[in-house]
């Protein structure tokens, strides 16, 4: 894919819309690597005008600050902010929930003040405006469930933007048991994906795949790597991986779109 980076722009003179924050995950871990092409294959597809850092993107210091290491975080921060500020960014989309939070609500308290939106958003303003158009019917009456991630949820009050894309896709919407401001943690925030189990009877996303069960759907939508990982863990558990597939909803608009 030919996807436009920032300082090239920036040797043109051209700033873009939107700049694609990708993320550790989506820039590192496969599986998310699949759902930054996803999103950046949609960017394209309708012409927005777009960019990514490249490898001037660092972390933006989410697990450092959950873990409580504040040092490491506000320095993570600041070299982001510079980083941001230098090239005059103005919007920024990003498919992860944990860096939307942070760049949102904690980055204006040290100078980085952006207009951040999570790609569930973006994609749920593009259809709204007829600029996304999502033909294909592959999902037509099938069962799909959505796990509502934490950090887009209950931290940030967006429950309606996602649900919207599943209904554009025209699958049945089969809610799980705990959703929306009673939903249920995949277990991997608050920098659980970087720790060590503690001790219990149960793993959370042992739990969260009990959910996903009880609701019979064969599609689980996410919207956040960390889930993404969690849930297939969870499904892959029970031995149900044949059975019920998960994916982000950048991938459901491909597949759907066969882009």
């Amino acid at each position: 894919m030919n996807v436009p980076i920032m300082s090239d722009l920036a040797a043109e003179g051209r700033k873009p819309e939107i700049l694609f924050w990708v993320g550790c995950a989506g820039s590192f871990d496969a599986r998310a690597q699949r759902v930054t092409k996803a999103l950046a294959t949609i960017l394209t597809n309708v012409e927005i005008d777009f960019a990514i850092l490249g490898n001037e993107e660092s972390c933006t210091g989410d697990p450092a600050r959950r873990a409580g290491n504040e040092f490491v975080f506000q320095m993570s921060a600041l070299q982001n902010i510079e980083m941001l500020n230098m090239y005059e960014v103005k919007k920024i989309v990003t498919a992860c929930p944990h860096c939307f939070n942070t760049l949102k609500n904690e980055y204006p308290a040290l100078g980085g003040n952006y207009e951040v939106i999570h790609h569930t958003q973006l994609l749920q303003e593009l259809i709204d405006e007829g600029k996304l158009k999502v033909e294909g019917g592959s999902f037509k009456g099938k069962k799909i469930t959505y796990h509502d991630s934490c950090y887009l949820g209950r931290v940030n009050g967006e429950y309606m933007a996602p649900r919207k894309v599943l209904e554009a896709l025209d699958g049945d919407l089969v809610e799980l048991k705990r959703c929306k401001t009673k939903g249920l943690c995949c277990g991997a925030g608050g920098a659980q994906m970087f720790k060590e189990d503690e001790p219990g009877d149960k793993r959370i996303n042992t739990e969260r795949t009990e959910d996903i069960l009880a609701s019979d759907a064969t599609i689980v939508a996410a919207n956040c790597p960390f889930c993404l990982t969690m849930l297939q863990d969870g499904i892959k558990a029970v031995e149900k991986q044949d059975d019920i597939m998960v994916y982000d909803l950048a991938e459901l608009i491909v597949t759907n779109n066969q882009w």
